[in-house]
């Protein structure tokens, strides 16, 4: 399937979305903060980030622009999962380059749907 990061500070959502996207048959590695995703998608890059906004050191937005300014990464597909939902959130979001926004709490199941909508179109 897919190679797939996912950056949360939060260890239970990051240990379920794992889990979850596993189980899909995905190729998942998990991240801490935005720092440590950064320099794990430069050793090995990414087919799609999961990605928390509000993380210590390097928010989400943060990352984001980071991936896509590095020619390497700037084909990596992003996905916003993160309690930050009003429009403005939403707006920096995708002006960071988030391909989809996920709002906490999340389904599982929508989150899945989401991760092969948005790989598809690749």
């Amino acid at each position: 399937m897919s190679d797939i990061v996912v950056v949360d500070d939060d260890t239970d959502i990051r240990e379920l979305v794992v889990y979850r996207l596993e189980r899909d048959g995905h190729d998942v590695r998990a991240y801490p903060d935005g720092v440590a995703a950064l320099e794990g998608l430069a050793e090995r890059p990414a087919d799609l980030a999961i990605v928390d906004v509000m993380m210590p050191g390097l928010s989400g937005f943060d990352l984001a622009r980071a991936i896509r300014q590095d020619a390497a990464l700037s084909g990596t597909r992003i996905i916003m999962l993160t309690a930050r939902t009003q429009e403005a959130d939403l707006a920096q979001g995708y002006a960071a380059g988030a391909d989809d926004y996920v709002p906490k709490p999340f389904s599982p199941r929508e989150l899945s749907l989401r991760v092969n909508a948005v790989l598809s179109r690749q």
